[in-house]
């Protein structure tokens, strides 16, 4: 189709593994391994969430959303990336980029907020434990959990439309492994600019407010058990949200660096191993370490 002078690209090429095509063999297997392990422990904390009424509490409800939203994640990604890695072919259609772009962006939103709900229920249990019940039914937490999932999928669908409206007219070469909207932006025709402005304020809004929030919460919890006289008490109270935090550190921490920095050709690679830390790696790290560290899911574990 033809856009006045500019004939409109109907195809993408991700280029993010061409660099290595020796090492595409041993990625294909450690990818899908990974994958396994990621859908299935995920799927099994789902499970034993649903299974055991020990765990039907608030913190528990919250960490069930995280696993089944770590496997549409993994889902949404990793299929793709093994298929390009297994078969070579890089090529991926604007239709099948935009897809993937909005289910990607969605679930980073919803994750962002799960943490940030997670984390405010971690407060209320540690600074206001005697408010715990009141604050945290079971309609608060339905609301608070549907809110993120909401919020996630509608916050960036205003990202999608946006990008679905610019030009491509060549090169068609993503410089990523998946659609990524920072390097898709700067392949359209049109002026970047306004696109770059929409994304640094949904970046703000999806991300660093969530992470300021969450980590507000986190200064008043540490600042809590700080004060609790007893070691074995302060123990216990870290204990409870240590794993938490432990992720939200991973994930934040890579998505601010990739998204919130300016990108340049000598950072491109960087970002990518970035890219792979917070899409590959954080939802098989969150299964282990929610289950490993945590007494009663291994009691639950256990006994199933």
């Amino acid at each position: 189709p033809e856009n006045g002078n500019k004939t409109s690209i109907t195809e993408f090429n991700l280029r993010g593994f061409g660099m290595l095509p020796e090492l595409q063999i041993f990625l294909f297997l450690l990818f899908l391994v990974i994958y396994v392990v990621t859908v299935a422990g995920n799927l099994l904390i789902v499970v034993l969430v649903v299974a055991d009424r020990h765990l039907h509490t608030p913190m528990y409800f919250f960490l069930g959303n995280l696993s089944c939203m770590e496997t549409c994640y993994s889902s949404t990604l990793l299929p793709e990336m093994l298929a390009v890695l297994l078969t070579g072919d890089q090529i991926i259609s604007v239709s099948g980029c935009l897809i993937q772009l909005y289910f990607f962006g969605s679930l980073v939103g919803t994750e962002c907020f799960l943490l940030l709900v997670m984390s405010y229920d971690r407060y209320v249990a540690i600074c206001n434990p005697l408010r715990y019940t009141a604050h945290m039914g079971v309609k608060a937490c339905l609301q608070l959990a549907g809110s993120s999932w909401l919020w996630g999928f509608l916050g960036n669908g205003i990202t999608t439309l946006a990008v679905s409206q610019l030009t491509f007219c060549g090169p068609n070469g993503i410089d990523h492994f998946f659609c990524d909207p920072v390097p898709l932006i700067r392949l359209s025709c049109d002026d970047p600019q306004m696109m770059e402005m929409l994304a640094f304020t949904l970046t703000l809004i999806f991300l660093l407010v969530p992470f300021l929030l969450t980590l507000t919460s986190y200064i008043c919890i540490i600042a809590t058990i700080l004060r609790i006289p007893s070691t074995s008490g302060r123990q216990k109270a870290f204990s409870t949200c240590s794993s938490h935090l432990t992720v939200v550190t991973i994930y934040y921490g890579t998505l601010l660096i990739s998204y919130m920095f300016p990108t340049t050709d000598l950072l491109g690679d960087f970002n990518k191993v970035l890219s792979v830390v917070y899409t590959v790696l954080t939802p098989l790290v969150n299964p282990l370490l929610y289950s490993l560290r945590n007494k009663e899911v291994k009691e639950a574990l256990r006994k199933v």
